[in-house]
């Protein structure tokens, strides 16, 4: 999940593009605030603080468009956002609006527990143009209850100057993949900047070696129920990872490591590749020295496909007294303007369509561009995000279970028939 919560997402800007600076965890609640023109809206912190002028600019130009509305930023940690959130909304003195990712276990559990606002109606007022497929990730009972935002894809960056060191290039299949990390090792560099001390990020690793081992329709079986989670394609998935942390191919103890430890390592030079989503192709284009490939995670038998989908949303409290303004926002976030904002300022792809005949990129984000396009297009062939589509005790299963992988605690097999059971 940009993080589970990650948080990355731009467009509507929910996550990482929309983070302005503002209070923390404890900010005033909106039913502080009478004035039915100012809305607080809540979001995580950005992974680069890069990211906060354009936040501001954003929200300024947002304001100067409509001058009654005042949009107030409550800016927390993003490990803090899903504690924090549900709290507040259960308390009926929540945000306005704030950002959050999407899909059954997450934006779906708030829906369940009645706090979204119901956007069907404005959805048909304001004629948003979202893509079919984006806006089932937010639909629950028939209800439409935010604007999903930020189609996005996982795989693995790579630095190309450490490959060329190395004598290597893009692995061709598995066996070339591991081949070359074991290179990478004896040069004294640490092959995967992997990290999962929060968690999230063992589920992106079991999403691109899955999808690529599977295919797509493969992965939406297991997603439906069609086949089951405890067999060996799932304990093979896991499998690969456990055997790649065992061989020293991992940064060392990645259970203990933290998404934006790992991605230093990356920008330093001192890990060759991250195995992460497109969200970071901004950050990576600021921070590294070095050019970068992008790259499926490979399968036994090829290059293997990248895991696709969406990130983050928009959604309003259900216990707001402001729909009015909030739901303005929320349109400001679905002009062709705000999404070539997204584009040529944020490096995201909103869930929309936008012209992006006129963007000028570079190499890396041109090639994301083109990738993540042909999930809107439904061209390609593309796995999915598991943890965006399964619910929150299958994720927290995933998590603790990949987790207990790298502290050797348990087994790619149990983990296997935990999550059969989870799913159950």
């Amino acid at each position: 999940m940009n993080r589970k919560v990650r948080l990355a997402a731009v467009g509507i800007s929910a996550i990482v593009a929309l983070t302005l600076a503002g209070c923390t965890g404890g900010a005033p609640s909106s039913s502080g605030n009478k004035d039915l023109n100012s809305i607080r809206f809540l979001i995580g912190q950005p992974e680069d603080p890069a990211d906060l002028q354009l936040t501001k600019d954003d929200i300024a130009k947002f304001e100067k468009e409509n001058p009654k509305i005042k949009v107030q930023l409550d800016v927390i940690p993003a490990d803090n956002v899903r504690t924090v959130l549900q709290t507040q909304l259960r308390s009926g003195d929540g945000p306005d609006v704030f950002g959050y990712d999407t899909g059954p276990g997450f934006a779906g559990a708030l829906e369940k527990a009645g706090l979204l606002y119901d956007l069907t109606a404005s959805y048909k007022k304001y004629n948003w143009p979202i893509y079919d497929f984006a806006q089932k990730r937010v639909t629950f009972d028939g209800k439409i209850v935010g604007i999903p935002d930020q189609l996005e894809s996982v795989g693995l960056f790579y630095n190309k100057e450490l490959f060329t060191k190395a004598g290597i290039t893009a692995p061709t299949n598995l066996a070339d993949l591991e081949a070359g990390a074991k290179k990478l090792k004896a040069m004294g560099v640490i092959p995967f900047a992997v990290s999962d001390k929060e968690g999230w990020q063992g589920g992106h690793l079991l999403s691109m070696a899955l999808s690529s081992e599977v295919g797509s329709k493969g992965i939406a079986d297991l997603i439906a129920g069609t086949t089951k989670w405890d067999t060996a394609p799932v304990s093979n998935a896991l499998g690969v990872w456990d055997r790649f942390n065992k061989e020293g191919l991992l940064t060392p103890s990645p259970a203990a490591i933290t998404y934006d430890n790992a991605n230093a390592l990356f920008y330093s030079g001192k890990a060759a590749i991250n195995p992460t989503g497109s969200w970071l192709a901004q950050d990576i284009e600021r921070n590294a020295k070095f050019p970068v490939g992008y790259i499926p995670f490979p399968s036994s038998t090829g290059t293997g496909i990248f895991s696709g989908g969406l990130g983050a949303g928009l959604f309003i409290s259900s216990s707001t007294k402001k729909s009015a303004a909030a739901l303005t926002f929320l349109n400001y976030q679905m002009t062709a303007a705000h999404g070539l904002f997204e584009v040529e300022k944020q490096h995201s792809i909103p869930a929309f369509p936008v012209d992006t005949s006129s963007v000028t990129a570079s190499p890396l984000f041109s090639q994301i561009i083109s990738d993540t396009s042909k999930i809107a297009a439904g061209t390609g062939d593309f796995g999915y995000n598991i943890d965006v589509l399964t619910t929150d005790k299958f994720n927290n299963a995933m998590w603790k279970g990949i987790q207990g992988i790298f502290t050797k605690q348990t087994t790619p097999s149990a983990v296997a028939t935990a999550l059969q059971k989870t799913y159950q």
